[in-house]
């Protein structure tokens, strides 16, 4: 009987947990989403390569708002690393990264950990940029990830920090 009632108990809390993970830990389904940036704000890896070519010093600032390990592995370059911004750790350092910078800069920022619809980290850093006053704010859009839509196609990338 006892080890009937462990079996109950925990099938009850797996059931639990995992319509609580189903409710809760996709953030990108919800205001936060990659979704949520504005078409008209979302910036194509062949427009970037260009961009990165032609400006020189003077070109955009890029951040990549996802994980470290990614960020590790390969990076556009030239970009900098605040974190994954679907956590509080990553908006705080991506407040501090922009800090010195202008209202009217350039920033493009990337995640490319997954799917673009399930992004969690886009949105919010997306979000948190506008609020602060930056104008002149791009997502990059990778639809699948970033080593299918960037490195995949021969674009430029920087290992290591």
């Amino acid at each position: 009987m006892r080890q009937l009632l462990k079996c109950f108990v925990f099938v009850m809390f797996a059931g639990f947990a995992g319509g609580m993970q189903a409710q809760f830990s996709n953030p990108a389904s919800g205001p936060g989403s990659a979704s949520t940036v504005p078409q008209s704000q979302l910036m194509q890896p062949t427009e970037l390569v260009k961009l990165m070519k032609s400006s020189g010093p003077g070109g955009p600032v890029i951040f990549q708002v996802g994980s470290y390990v990614m960020f590790q592995q390969a990076h556009i370059p030239n970009s900098g690393y605040a974190g994954p911004t679907s956590q509080a750790n990553g908006l705080i350092l991506l407040k501090k990264l922009v800090a010195p910078l202008k209202k009217d800069q350039l920033i493009v920022i990337y995640c490319g950990c997954c799917p673009w619809g399930k992004c969690p980290n886009i949105g919010p850093a997306y979000k948190q940029l506008r609020d602060l006053g930056f104008t002149n704010v791009k997502a990059l859009y990778l639809a699948k990830n970033f080593g299918d839509d960037w490195m995949s196609k021969g674009f430029p990338v920087e290992r290591g920090e």
